[in-house]
């Protein structure tokens, strides 16, 4: 019994020094955990929002005073008219999104890490990843200038080569809308995805490169053989966290400042998505319970979406996320 209190007391004495001597490295935790409380957690008693008739000038008290309602907005939200085409582009658009955003970073990943030339290498990674840090306001600027239907970039150039008579409408009509979104957002994001891959395949064994290269292996056989499969599990990790994040639009979740920003009554068909809709709809017109019931309901698919990828990743590939 004596040897039981003195072993509890010395492993508590290692805690507290290990505590003491580590003391910054906690203090950076416990603001991680603050933060996630403070705008993650406490913010989730709104959800009550979902299922009240919530009136604003009822302030905070009607969280849980206002009229119990159930799943009225959830159904008005199912049966409005609005509701399958804003779900048709939202996850057309999402979809487009990952299709093209995924696998780009990964072969431009494979490109750089195969170049010979360190400084070249470093000037187009560098220049890649640039994008990312710029915000989709100035982005859309950059749009429009590029093209604009009158006198922009890219409609002046095609007929200076004599290609086009009459400007294209990219920006104001829905035909075009999609590509212009999938093609900005992997211009803006690819580069930074990438630096996730490329430090990936920096933690892959060199000796099984060289083991490779003395068998005779091709380039694209140390590729294809070695240097994907070890870095599938990062690959997976990422296709589950932007399956979770589908309807916001994958990698970049930029569903909401493009179509918030580059949309318009011309090109509405295609581009109004749940997160323009629920703005719209929802808190503009202060109806602040069917917002957070459309939000919720995101968020619900959301979660299904990265639990049922997760099973099956590890089904197929036994790696996961949890």
């Amino acid at each position: 019994m004596q040897n039981t209190n003195l072993t509890k007391s010395a492993k508590r004495q290692r805690f507290f020094l290990r505590l003491k001597q580590q003391w910054t490295l906690q203090a950076f935790a416990l603001l991680g955990i603050a933060f996630l409380i403070i705008f993650s957690y406490i913010p989730m008693v709104g959800i009550v929002l979902a299922f009240n008739n919530y009136k604003p000038k009822l302030g905070l008290a009607g969280f849980f005073t206002s009229e119990w309602v159930g799943f009225k907005w959830f159904k008005e939200f199912l049966t409005d008219p609005q509701f399958w085409p804003i779900f048709r582009n939202t996850l057309v658009l999402s979809v487009l999104k990952l299709a093209f955003s995924f696998p780009l970073p990964i072969i431009f990943a494979l490109a750089l890490n195969e170049m010979r030339m360190p400084r070249l290498k470093r000037i187009i990674q560098t220049v890649s990843y640039l994008p990312h840090f710029i915000s989709w306001v100035i982005v859309q600027g950059i749009l429009v200038s590029f093209l604009n239907s009158n006198n922009g970039v890219l409609n002046d150039l095609f007929k200076q080569f004599g290609w086009i008579e009459d400007s294209i409408p990219y920006l104001s009509s829905p035909n075009y809308f999609w590509g212009v979104a999938v093609v900005s957002d992997i211009w803006k994001e690819m580069g930074w995805w990438t630096i996730i891959f490329l430090a990936a395949i920096a933690g892959v064994d060199v000796s099984m490169y060289e083991a490779a290269i003395v068998d005779g292996a091709s380039r694209m056989n140390r590729i294809v053989h070695i240097t994907l499969p070890s870095i599938r599990s990062t690959i997976v990790v990422v296709l589950i966290l932007s399956l979770g994040n589908l309807l916001g639009g994958g990698l970049g979740g930029s569903n909401f400042e493009q179509s918030y920003l580059l949309g318009n009554t011309t090109n509405y068909a295609t581009s109004e998505v749940l997160q323009t809709y629920t703005l719209e709809v929802g808190l503009t017109n202060g109806r602040f319970s069917f917002a957070s019931a459309v939000g919720l309901m995101q968020s619900l698919i959301s979660v299904f979406l990265v639990v049922t990828s997760n099973y099956v990743s590890i089904k197929v590939t036994e790696t996961g996320l949890f």
